[in-house]
């Protein structure tokens, strides 16, 4: 081996981050190390990780193997302690140019073997920048990293600080280098997307900046925006959605949970109410909208009547592409010292959503029976909606490029065109 190995566990963001990474080894001249860029969102991700490690240090037993990112950042006792590992960087430290330098330099073992420090007292933004992850046809450009809030059920803040917004006009020049290099569809991406703007002068709100983008990018074809929390959308995002059809129709919302007891408990900013408005509201403005959630079944206290408040939800809101996820307990919440509920129970709620889920999927295909689409190319079979619904086609379309299309049918949850 010699060019690192980089294995990337979690979200999206970990992704983007990992390609930084890349970049930043390969200027720093690192060779023959296995980078390991790990997710802490529950007790199973820090759990996969470590038998990732396991896995990567039996099939490289000569190389230099690297844990990083947000597991390595709250729990890097956890990884220090394994004797696979002969590095562990915090997920500041790996968007650093001199950790890379360091850890090429100092190959043969000299470099300290913890690098973590306190990701709360990060106040910058770590932008590395990268002009083109994604596929050939959409980028992704991180715009916020960190996040302020202290969801009961979640580690992620200690893994990744405060939250810290990129100024609008890097965004922006990012975006034009984009466009000019042949990208048609953009995607804004972050921790916690809605806080954007809070800590820079004036405040501005995620609305602005998808108000600049538009205006200042005009050969941009598609702007997408990725997860928002409902509760935090300003006037000009709304303004966007009834307005500008390069922004496009699809909105993925932080919902968790649709009873209202649930969420106090959750210490989510939301009620059931609020998020059913919000969906009402959006659909108004633009009718051809569509919904993806976040909701997590079984968490500590919940009912039987309280997850059917959450059941009910997939239709009060109009939401169409599910991210279930049963509740398990990480240590270092709140929520894991509340009283939780039977692991028999939390799997058939889940899965009783997941068929919801599967149902509205079916019924949003089954709509667009006959729709014409512009459908953005990701390989020359298979493109996506608007409504980033999967289209798959029977004859080769330019890769990257939108085309027109009628659709003809769906099967296996994609349609046909």
């Amino acid at each position: 081996m010699t060019a690192p190995r980089f294995t990337t566990l979690g979200c999206r963001l970990n992704a983007y981050e990992t390609e930084a990474m890349k970049d930043l080894a390969g200027q720093a001249g690192l060779k023959n190390a296995v980078v390991v860029n790990t997710c802490a969102v529950t007790a199973e991700a820090v759990r996969k990780a470590r038998q990732d490690i396991r896995r990567l240090r039996r099939e490289n037993p000569d190389a230099r193997l690297i844990v990083t990112g947000c597991a390595a950042q709250t729990e890097p006792e956890t990884f220090t302690a394994m004797p696979e590992v002969d590095a562990v960087i915090g997920n500041h430290e790996k968007m650093q140019p001199d950790t890379w330098a360091g850890l090429a330099a100092d190959f043969i073992g000299e470099t300290e073997r913890l690098q973590v420090d306190d990701i709360m007292s990060v106040t910058e933004t770590a932008g590395h920048l990268i002009d083109g992850f994604g596929t050939r046809s959409r980028a992704y450009v991180q715009v916020q990293n960190g996040c302020d809030h202290r969801c009961t059920f979640c580690i992620i803040p200690y893994g990744r600080g405060n939250s810290r917004s990129v100024p609008a006009g890097v965004v922006v020049e990012q975006i034009k280098r984009l466009v000019a290099t042949g990208y048609n569809e953009v995607v804004l991406t972050g921790v916690d997307l809605t806080s954007w703007g809070a800590d820079l002068p004036a405040s501005p709100k995620l609305g602005d900046l998808v108000m600049r983008i538009l205006k200042l990018v005009p050969d941009l074809p598609r702007l997408r925006i990725s997860s928002i929390d409902s509760i935090e959308v300003d006037e000009n995002l709304m303004q966007a959605i009834a307005t500008e059809p390069r922004l496009m129709p699809h909105l993925h919302l932080s919902l968790q949970h649709g009873d209202d007891l649930i969420l106090k408990r959750m210490k989510r900013r939301h009620l059931r109410d609020d998020a059913i408005r919000f969906a009402e509201e959006a659909r108004k403005l633009r009718p051809d909208m569509t919904f993806g959630a976040d909701i997590i079944a079984g968490f500590p206290t919940e009912t039987e009547a309280a997850f059917e408040n959450s059941l009910r939800l997939v239709e009060d809101c109009h939401l169409t592409w599910l991210h279930v996820f049963p509740y398990s307990p990480r240590q270092g919440t709140p929520a894991a010292r509340m009283p939780q509920v039977d692991g028999r129970a939390i799997k058939a709620r889940a899965a009783r959503l997941r068929v919801a889920g599967e149902a509205r999927v079916a019924r949003h295909l089954a709509e667009q029976q006959g729709r014409t689409h512009h459908v953005l190319m990701e390989n020359h079979r298979m493109g996506r909606t608007e409504q980033f619904t999967e289209v798959r086609f029977d004859s080769d379309q330019p890769e990257g490029q939108i085309v027109t299309a009628t659709v003809t049918g769906h099967a296996d949850g994609r349609l046909i065109a």
